[in-house]
């Protein structure tokens, strides 16, 4: 009897903000959040972007050069928080697991970027898998599988003025959660997806995946929320731990970013982070 293949084990690799064709607007933007960014990253695909490495996670800041038409999957998408992207140490694995589970997915692709290191330039090699962008309408979703971790997770690049460790939480925005919590489960099981009075999570490793309503995206973030637009999905928020919230705070004074600490943390508006609201919390 052949055995079905396992599904997936959510675990949240690093989640992209679109930057459209204005990179270099949006690192400068980080750097005034405290983030301390890799140099310039060119993929052999046509994007071009900036990190910054986290514990185990990162952010990426991605756009294509000015000028440039290729990548409609980042022009196609509004500035801000657009891609959630899950490891995995097997990129065909995850692509068979997916299929036969009836995730519209795309088969692995292969591509890499220039890495300058100490010792020299070397290439970062990736491979990923990404759902088909009727599966998720808040965003791109896929599986990245690190060839050469250690080019990305390089540890000078992981120190930041505001402290900030790892991602703690994702939110995405969505007027049905549902339809978004059944992919999930199609994705990864059922037991990984927990039914919240807002909506969905998602358990991703260290982090948390939450798909809640307008009404209680508006209740929890308010004004410091990005714009709907006239979208029924999409990707609103992210949580960072950091090791001090005084730490944060002097970054973002020192940035010149105004930012609100209440009992959630320190919170930055989604209009001064690119598109998508920023919380920081011990």
């Amino acid at each position: 009897m052949v055995r079905p293949i396992p599904a997936p084990i959510p675990v949240l690799d690093h989640v992209v903000i679109n930057a459209r064709d204005r990179l270099d607007e949006a690192a400068a933007t980080y750097h005034r959040l405290g983030f301390s960014l890799t140099p310039r990253g060119h993929h052999t695909l046509g994007s071009v972007n900036n990190l910054a490495i986290l514990g185990t996670d990162y952010l990426e800041l991605l756009g294509v050069p000015p000028g440039a038409d290729g990548r409609t999957d980042v022009l196609d998408w509004p500035a801000g928080l657009n891609g959630l992207v899950f490891k995995t140490l097997d990129s065909d694995g995850a692509f068979a697991a997916l299929r036969d589970a009836g995730v519209p997915v795309l088969p692995p692709q292969a591509f890499s970027r220039p890495v300058e290191l100490p010792g020299g330039l070397r290439d970062a090699a990736f491979r990923t898998v990404r759902l088909k962008r009727e599966a998720a309408p808040a965003g791109r979703v896929f599986f990245c599988h690190h060839l050469t971790p250690e080019l990305v997770w390089h540890d000078p690049w992981r120190r930041h003025p505001n402290g900030a460790l790892g991602i703690l939480r994702a939110v995405i925005c969505a007027a049905e959660p549902a339809m978004l919590g059944g992919l999930f489960a199609r994705m990864f099981g059922d037991e990984h997806v927990r039914q919240t009075a807002e909506g969905c999570r998602l358990h991703a490793g260290l982090a948390s995946i939450d798909v809640m309503t307008p009404a209680a995206l508006d209740a929890e973030f308010g004004a410091d929320a990005p714009e709907a637009a006239g979208r029924d999905q999409f990707m609103a928020a992210r949580t960072l731990r950091t090791l001090s919230l005084d730490r944060a705070s002097r970054a973002l004074r020192d940035g010149c970013v105004a930012a609100t600490q209440d009992r959630r943390g320190i919170a930055v508006a989604a209009a001064a982070a690119c598109g998508v609201a920023l919380v920081f919390q011990e």
